[in-house]
């Protein structure tokens, strides 16, 4: 016996170490091998036994299980299928100790492909994994008779998805972890509809409600929309039933095997790691997403507590909701529908047809899209594995490119594309991978935001450049296209901008990952950036502002106001209040970011503000439709007075506490700055914004900042002229410098001349560098005024 302490059973000394035999090896620890070898190592058909009772019996190659196999663990659980390399890889069956089933596709030990997972409690999931997650298109059935079809991600309901109730409810719009968020249609089981928006499974700004029986629902052409969902439920439940059908599941294997034989040490030794205990669990939905009850109307009435309508066939409710919160609601005479009322009577069948990808369809941004998401997976694929070091003054130069050839057929460095035949060129690689590092964001996370498969969203410019505008599946990205001269200013400034932000973590100027052309046939060139985006927060924008400091034009039509708007300087009609330590902190930053502006000779930028509300008066501002009819329960209540006229002063919202990490999340994103501030109303300590009935977030600077709004109600609106009121509302707030790419050149300085003749030449948005900062840093420390 050697010193590995093997026993070798009926096997001649004369076999030669490279026929290929029979026999069994008994390992010290009591661990058996029986089957062929070649050489010293197991090749061919063998069966491995360990002393706690798992057995392997199948396939071998070079010591590795590869091939066709069966393995029973000693809790019972088995698979049944393909093997590479050591691990579960190809196609297989697994049944776990609790009764759950799995068939179809794995890769290194995990779901990863189409499969069909059955759970020990009946529920059923059959669609698309990756790496052990539902990911993908997928349905899961309830064992309750439950229903959704649509998309995953990270084992979650996220983006577009239908789902059906055992009681004949149902929501057709998008989802994000788990929740309806974003646009949706909800059918509840008596036939009525509401039309409107979700964030984070609670209905969150505007919407419409159509009771059961109103006449115009029929233009919804609902019943085409039916067909072709159960098209697709049979799609899903039949196709697949003969082939592996794998969504992707947490649950893997309770034991993760790889097991390596290797020459020269007389023997083989084994290599066991351990899959997650997820696969042989319950893995299944136990948290169902909730019957929405707050709209229905039922005979046992709503939470509305509403019972009876006037007539249900031509009225219609429009509503406004604040966080699951039915805060107005006005009924409206629908029998000569708007056109935004038929707008949203199409919502059903437009939203199923707007995919991420299937937007671009047939629009010549679709290619752009994909030949960006090809030269970005390209660019950041080559110079990742490259080792981090220091900029030098190389990478800025003329030669610090990426160049590449993209044909539609593919070449030996570039895959086939649907795209058509590009070039690519990728500017300063490696100074932009080091603003990524500086900015902590990971390259995986980064291309799989731009360049997975759900795509990118196209939006529309909201300002007058002509630009396209894309946004990441994920909203954490936006792209957009810029001029030739709006490129070469970002690279003349590039080493200023890159020690400016090096210098200064808490920065408020737009955040720059990656600076693209593409050449399209012939000879066409357009030219991206892509920055981080500064509205991909954990609360719902409800106002948006675009500050300049100019007051000529700077203005929005009220017929055009509504959620979505970005409004301008002269739209505000807020001052905002804030700690001492953090208004300091916001003004130290903003002189410093707008001072290195100035000596860029950068003009025409802008604070983009959004701004969160914790009570819902402010909405009562918007325009009511001409056949608005009040509802009764808020007739007593309009424009924040009461029917004594007293102000209403809703109560705080905001609660300022000491920071703490593992409370709230400390992941970088793309829009955050920095370091968490501190607040002088806690003893100048670190802070987090707690939110009553909400959550907890991290404070820094330009992201969840707590502010106290004050609107100055007009004399007109008032008995007692000598009286001076203000509405207050508790806001948080989301800000940055945007649109920082303008240089103060020959073009900018005649324009100033030409308008200086008509208007103020102060007034005008464009003037010289040094003027247009004092005057920026000014508006602003008027709207944000110092505490006394």
């Amino acid at each position: 016996m050697n010193n590995l302490s093997l026993a070798l059973i009926g096997v001649s000394n004369s076999v030669m170490e490279n026929e290929e035999r029979s026999s069994e090896y008994v390992l010290s620890n009591g661990d058996v091998y029986r089957g062929a070898f070649k050489g010293m190592i197991p090749h061919g058909k063998g069966k491995y036994t360990w002393l706690d009772g798992t057995i392997y019996e199948g396939d071998w190659e070079d010591g590795k299980m590869a091939g066709k196999g069966k393995i029973r663990w000693s809790s019972q659980a088995v698979y049944d299928g393909d093997f590479s390399g050591g691990y579960l890889h190809g196609f297989g069956t697994f049944i776990g100790s609790d009764g759950s089933m799995y068939r179809g596709s794995w890769k290194m030990n995990s779901q990863h492909g189409i499969g069909r997972k059955q759970y020990s409690n009946s529920d059923l999931y059959d669609g698309c994994w990756r790496e052990g997650v539902r990911e993908g298109s997928g349905r899961y059935a309830w064992s309750n008779d439950n229903i959704y079809i649509g998309n995953w991600k990270n084992g979650k309901m996220s983006g577009r998805g239908v789902m059906k109730w055992f009681n004949g409810d149902l929501f057709d719009g998008f989802w994000l972890n788990g929740l309806r968020d974003g646009s949706g249609c909800y059918r509840f089981s008596d036939g009525s509809y509401y039309f409107g928006t979700w964030s984070k499974g609670l209905k969150d700004g505007s919407g419409t409600f159509y009771p059961a029986g109103n006449k115009h629902l029929s233009k919804l052409d609902l019943e085409r929309n039916k067909d072709k969902r159960n098209k697709l439920l049979s799609q899903l439940s039949s196709d697949h039933l003969d082939e592996p059908v794998l969504p992707s599941v947490k649950r893997s294997l309770s034991e993760k095997i790889s097991y390596s034989f290797r020459r020269g040490s007389g023997g083989f030794s084994r290599k066991t790691t351990f899959l997650n205990d997820d696969l042989i669990s319950t893995d299944s939905m136990k948290e169902m997403v909730p019957l929405d009850r707050s709209v229905s109307i039922t005979s046992n009435g709503s939470q509305d507590g509403q019972t009876e309508y006037p007539d249900s066939k031509t009225v219609a409710y429009e509503r406004e909701y604040m966080q699951g919160v039915l805060m107005k609601e006005r009924i409206k005479n629908v029998s000569k529908l708007s056109h935004r009322s038929k707008q949203r009577l199409k919502f059903a069948k437009d939203v199923e047809n707007k995919s991420c990808l299937n937007i671009f369809e047939g629009h010549r941004s679709y290619y752009l899209m994909l030949s960006l998401q090809l030269g970005i997976r390209y660019t950041v694929g080559k110079i990742t594995p490259v080792p981090m070091r220091e900029v030098r003054s190389s990478d800025f130069g003329e030669q610090a490119r990426i160049r590449m050839y993209f044909p539609r057929k593919g070449s030996r460095l570039t895959p086939p594309h649907h795209s058509i035949d590009f070039y690519w060129k990728d500017y300063c690689p490696m100074v932009f991978r080091n603003l990524r590092e500086l900015f902590k964001l990971n390259a995986a996370d980064y291309m799989m935001s731009i360049c997975g498969d759900d795509g990118l969203r196209e939006l529309s410019s909201p300002g007058k450049s002509g630009s396209l505008f894309y946004l990441s599946h994920d909203d954490r990205f936006v792209i957009k296209t810029l001029k030739k001269s709006e490129l070469k200013v970002l690279l003349k400034m590039l080493p200023r901008y890159y020690s400016h932000v090096q210098a200064h973590d808490n920065t408020l100027i737009t955040k720059f990952f990656g600076g693209h052309r593409i050449t399209l046939k012939h000879g066409k060139k357009v030219r991206f950036v892509v920055m981080g985006n500064m509205f991909c927060t954990e609360l719902r924008i409800h106002r948006r502002y675009d500050l300049k400091g100019s007051v000529q034009g700077r203005f929005t039509n009220k017929d055009k106001i509504d959620e979505t708007t970005t409004l301008k300087d002269l739209d505000l009609a807020y001052e905002f209040h804030m700690d001492r330590s953090l208004h300091e902190a916001l003004f130290r930053q903003l002189s410093l970011d707008s001072a290195f502006l100035e000596s860029q000779h950068i003009i025409d930028y802008s604070l983009l503000l959004g701004l969160h509300f914790r009570a819902p008066e402010h909405l009562r501002s918007l325009l009511e439709p001409p056949d608005s009819q009040p509802n009764a329960e808020n007739t007593n209540n309009t424009d924040g007075v009461n029917s004594q006229g007293d102000i209403l002063i809703p109560p705080r919202g905001l609660v300022l506490v000491t920071h703490e990490p593992g409370s709230v999340s400390i992941a970088p994103g793309p829009h955050i700055r920095g370091d968490t501030l501190k607040a002088y109303s806690i003893g100048d300590k670190e802070v987090d914004l707690l939110l009553p009935g909400t959550g907890r977030l991290r404070v820094q600077l330009g992201v969840n900042m707590p502010a106290q709004a004050n609107h100055k109600i007009l004399q007109a609106d008032i008995d007692n002229a000598e009286t001076e009121l203000f509405e207050v509302y508790d806001v948080v707030l989301y800000l940055g410098i945007i649109d920082i790419l303008q240089e103060y050149n020959m073009k900018k300085k005649i324009e100033h001349a030409c308008k200086s003749l008509k208007f103020d030449p102060l007034a005008i948005s464009v003037v010289e560098p040094k003027i247009y900062s004092k005057r920026f840093i000014t508006f602003l420390e008027k709207i944000f005024p110092v505490q006394p």
